[in-house]
């Protein structure tokens, strides 16, 4: 296994680091009820996905 020989400055470390960069998630739009959601995703509204319901998806709130 490779080990490194030196220590990586601190500014190397940061420039490599630099390319790290996060994706914004894509929405879109639930064809049933307009509301947002992620793609290949029952719908957390009315828990439809292909136009088939899934009741186990509905949004469920945590009970205090």
């Amino acid at each position: 296994m490779a080990v490194p020989k030196r220590k990586m400055s601190r500014s190397n470390t940061r420039a490599r680091r630099s390319q790290w960069k996060t994706t914004a998630t894509t929405m879109s739009t639930c064809p049933r009820c307009n509301a947002v959601n992620r793609p290949h995703q029952a719908c957390p509204t009315c828990g439809t996905y292909k136009g088939r319901v899934y009741a186990d998806a509905m949004r469920t709130e945590h009970a205090g």
